[in-house]
């Protein structure tokens, strides 16, 4: 009894990102989820300069500029609907009853 105890605090701890507790190299989710954020800023970040460069006249690749800016607009659109699915969880999971 008391070893299915610890084994469960344990990974609890794990879960909740404990200093210590994760195995050397993991990442963590918060980690995970800067990094796809980060991909998404830098997708919009090269839509908006080869648009403008399109804009200026340095391009003449309307293909690639649209291309980078459907990719841009998807990725954000991708990244919108984990968020609201994330927010769901965490109401659904504030509802429940202890």
């Amino acid at each position: 009894m008391r070893a299915n105890i610890l084994t469960q605090n344990d990974a609890l701890q794990r879960a909740a990102g404990r200093p210590g507790t994760q195995p050397a190299g993991a990442a963590s989710f918060g980690d995970a989820m800067m990094d796809a954020v980060k991909a998404v800023n830098t997708q919009q970040t090269q839509a908006t300069q080869a648009s403008e460069a399109y804009e200026r006249g340095e391009t003449n690749d309307l293909v690639g500029v649209m291309l980078s800016r459907q990719k841009a607009s998807v990725s954000f659109e991708a990244t919108l609907q984990v968020r609201n699915k994330l927010l769901g969880a965490y109401r659904d999971i504030m509802n429940m009853p202890v």
